[in-house]
């Protein structure tokens, strides 16, 4: 059933079949009500709570009427078609100059590439035959595959990471439009496309969390507007993304908690934490070699010997999170950054409750690539905490207080302001530095070694060639424990072996797979050894 204002008369008509109906008071003021409840459901005083009892609010701060057109779509798909332009420009732009930071694209290459034959996704960089849902709970990179296999390219991958992100830009772009106002929503949105977390995420590469940005970006805007099952169903995705995406889905529970909503809230965190037990204890391991899950060491002392497994390692990392939280100090510097983007205004709302889970984890274990504003990690809390702005403004702005009110005027601008205070920083500080465009000498020899190796052969690579490698070759990481022998050893012989790369390929070959091998390319910092025996 849809909910009729208090105050309304008994005949006033109200429309249950939109997501969000305006109902009128019997003073033509309008009020955004949820959408329709589940069949015998009733709401009860406090059930919907803030912030979707007041209407969306005007440029000046005051309550706007949902009668009159809302903002226009046109404006924030702008933003997001500029975003893209840049996204593309800084991600093909390291591919041209083979920057390669991991072999992650190598192996997303390969699951994608399983899924497009209409096959299992088989990472062979992680070992001969390693099926990728046995290493990370990612189903739902199926949906690049149609794309993979008319454009079967590891720069496939890149654009779609950008295409996903960009996308995610229109509905937090559209929503801040409806409810802080056209040009105020306009400059949050902006700031968002230019975070700290987006530019580290598309410098390196395709990872995962790519898949999360847009399903993230639909959810909150459609929690924003009260449309609680359209905001459910697209949490619940996340599932299907990354197996500790369980928590950020438990926390959107506690997030509908704090709003009232709180069937749905333990449904949430129910489904969260319970889809994420699923793929830990269950269905990672089916599909692992070892039927289990391996990054339980990471919540202990990483490179330890015995580090802690299972439920052992949560154990020993939750002591850890409280006996180290904010040591380093770049935990204390990755906290600030989240907050200081948003202004400090997503402090205001329960929203920011979502991204806990995450820094918990993050902060866990002694792998300095979680703690720091580089890298992937933080791509997937950049939705919500711009969401967190977004109703944490409006909050302000409604605020009791004249202080509170003139700061949530300026809050808008503000984070423009600091997006591009940062943009030095990070990686689109790039985009206007002429060498970010220019080829380095040893890309032209990396090319020839590349083309020294035969389409269709199996390969064993350094992070030198991998990502390189992945679309026509059958790869596999040179550092992985195997019986393979392959055909081909490709390494790069001045970067990636901490200094001490071998004088030898094929002796190195040799000895590290078996077999007889011959040097069949060794120039300008890359050597490529072929078997013969």
């Amino acid at each position: 059933m849809t909910v009729r204002p208090p105050d309304a008369p008994a005949d006033t008509p109200v429309d249950g079949s939109a997501d969000d109906v305006a109902a009128l008071d019997g003073g033509g003021a309008t009020t955004l009500v949820d959408e329709a409840a589940a069949p015998g459901e009733t709401a009860t005083p406090g059930e919907t709570a803030a912030p979707r009892e007041t209407a969306a609010l005007d440029e000046t701060g005051a309550g706007a009427d949902p009668r009159v057109e809302r903002p226009s779509l046109w404006p924030a798909v702008a933003v997001a078609v500029v975003a893209l332009a840049a996204y593309l420009t800084l991600s093909l732009a390291r591919w041209h100059r083979w920057d390669t930071p991991s072999w992650d694209n190598g192996i997303f290459e390969q699951a994608i590439r399983g899924w497009a034959g209409l096959g299992w996704p088989v990472v062979d960089i992680k070992g001969d035959g390693y099926i990728q849902l046995g290493d990370h709970w990612s189903p739902l990179l199926v949906v690049i595959a149609p794309f993979y296999r008319m454009f079967p390219s590891p720069v496939t991958l890149l654009v779609a990471q950008a295409v996903l992100v960009a996308i995610s830009v229109v509905p937090l772009t559209h929503a801040a439009r409806r409810w802080l106002g056209r040009s105020a929503g306009l400059a949050v949105g902006v700031a968002y496309a230019a975070s700290w977390g987006v530019q580290s995420a598309i410098d390196v590469q395709f990872h995962e969390y790519a898949l999360a940005a847009p399903i993230l970006a639909f959810g909150l805007a459609a929690a924003l507007d009260g449309k609680w099952r359209r905001a459910c169903l697209w949490i619940l995705l996340l599932l299907g993304v990354k197996e500790d995406m369980g928590l950020t889905v438990a926390g959107f529970g506690v997030v509908l908690w704090c709003w009232g909503e709180r069937r749905r809230a333990w449904q949430m965190v129910t489904a969260g934490l319970g889809g994420m037990a699923l793929t830990l204890f269950v269905l990672i391991p089916i599909f692992n070699p070892w039927n289990r899950y391996d990054y339980w060491g990471k919540l202990g002392e990483e490179g330890a010997a015995g580090a802690p497994q299972g439920l052992a390692g949560l154990v020993d990392g939750a002591w850890r999170i409280f006996t180290n939280l904010l040591v380093p100090e770049v935990k204390i510097e990755t906290l600030l950054l989240l907050l200081v983007v948003t202004a400090f205004a997503a402090l205001r709302s329960p929203l920011l409750l979502m991204i806990v889970p995450t820094m918990l984890w993050r902060y866990a274990g002694s792998t300095e690539y979680y703690w720091g504003s580089t890298w992937h990690y933080s791509l997937i809390l950049m939705p919500i905490i711009f969401a967190a702005t977004i109703d944490g403004t409006r909050l302000l702005r409604t605020s009791s207080h004249a202080a509170a009110r003139g700061f949530a005027r300026a809050v808008p601008a503000l984070t423009v302001v600091v997006a591009a205070l940062l943009v030095p920083r990070f990686p689109f500080g790039d985009l206007v530095d002429p060498a970010t465009y220019e080829r380095p000498a040893h890309v032209a020899a990396g090319e020839r070694a590349l083309a020294s190796i035969p389409v269709g052969a199996s390969v064993a690579s350094d992070l030198g060639l991998i990502v390189h490698l992945t679309s026509d070759r059958t790869v596999y990481w040179i550092g992985t424990e195997s019986d393979v022998q392959p055909e081909y050893v490709a390494i790069r012989t001045w970067s990636g072996w901490g200094g001490n790369p071998p004088d030898d390929v094929a002796a190195y070959a040799a000895s590290r797979f078996g077999g007889v091998y011959e040097t069949s390319f060794d120039d300008g910092g890359y050597a490529v050894a072929r078997r013969i025996g």
